[in-house]
């Protein structure tokens, strides 16, 4: 019998992944840029034994269905990698809300590729991780690396992987999360990235992608915040433009979501250094230069429709835990 247990940081992103220009292996339309964030985690058990099927239990409830489909069918990969026929039990926990917008599934196949190739008993490279995460869930590509992470789009499969641009302690920034509903979302992101292309703006985001991924990885290089404020702002805007262009329309933002831009940007104005980005779902990520963390986070928990507020700096790369 091999376990193993791994644990990995949701991530924000700064510059979105939304469409995959090949949906069976999740390469995406676009490159991506992100933060791991520190202390928002999945942390994963992945024991292989002799069972007719593979069983998954997250937050101590047990899941059927797609769910095992999904986690099914990276442990597949490993399987055929490690040429084992094992099925495996899989027992998985995150500390924050799942499924809605805060990138559960980013960390829970990060965590889930590291796990199930130690336990099958490979030693896979980061790269090699990245690509294994990005097959059940694009973004937890993201999550294998340290800090702040880049994302490459490609025509093949080996060649789409993230990578640090710089580490979690690079730049000093807070990502203060604002819980506007923690209810599963109807239309999970999945679902989302096969009707991006049903958009008139998609082609035009995509096309753009270049110069917003060039603006955004030197103001996070620069620490220019100022930069990095505008550049995810208008980036998260064009994502959920798409949302609601596409067929069917995707309408994530609550009311709450839009309060909270409109009290960013004024208090922005003001001379708070604060951004807004929001991912595929209402909750609205605040992020700010750490030393106002606690005022952002004073000033989110007034605004109506915000119930919690959670918060996290740059985190490092997924690991194995005792």
């Amino acid at each position: 019998m091999n376990t193993a247990t791994a644990q990995a940081f949701s991530n924000i992103a700064a510059i979105k992944y939304w469409g995959n220009s090949n949906s069976a292996l999740r390469l995406p339309s676009n490159g991506s840029i992100s933060m791991n964030l520190d202390g928002l985690y999945a942390r994963t058990n992945v024991t292989f034994h002799a069972a007719e099927f593979d069983s998954l239990t997250i937050n101590r409830r047990e899941v059927i269905g797609k769910g095992v489909e999904r986690v099914s069918d990276i442990l597949d990969i490993v399987r055929g990698m490690a040429n084992i026929t094992e099925r495996a039990k899989v027992t998985s926990e995150n500390n924050f809300p799942a499924g809605a917008g805060i990138a559960s599934s980013a960390a829970a196949f990060a965590a889930l590729a590291l796990a199930a190739s130690c336990a099958a008993g490979l030693t896979l490279n980061e790269r090699e991780l990245s690509i294994l995460a990005r097959r059940g869930s694009g973004s937890a590509a993201r999550s294998i690396p340290a800090g702040f992470v880049e994302w490459q789009p490609a025509e093949r499969s080996e060649d789409s992987f993230a990578f640090s641009i710089a580490p979690p302690e690079h730049w000093n920034l807070t990502d203060c999360v604002a819980i506007v509903s923690a209810a599963h979302k109807k239309i999970g992101s999945t679902e989302g990235h096969a009707l991006a292309n049903t958009s008139p703006l998609q082609t035009a985001r995509v096309a753009d992608a270049p110069r917003r991924l060039e603006i955004c990885r030197r103001a996070i290089l620069q620490k220019d915040f100022e930069a990095f404020a505008e550049i995810i702002e208008h980036d998260s805007d064009i994502m959920h433009a798409v949302m609601m262009t596409s067929r069917p329309p995707l309408m994530y933002w609550q009311p709450a979501t839009l309060g909270i831009f409109h009290a960013v940007r004024e208090w922005r104005g003001l001379g708070l250094p604060a951004a807004y980005t929001v991912d595929a779902g209402a909750n609205v990520h605040v992020l700010c230069l750490s030393e106002y963390a606690a005022q952002v986070e004073s000033k989110l928990r007034e605004l109506p429709g915000v119930s919690d507020v959670l918060r996290a700096g740059a985190g490092g790369a997924a690991q194995l835990v005792e």
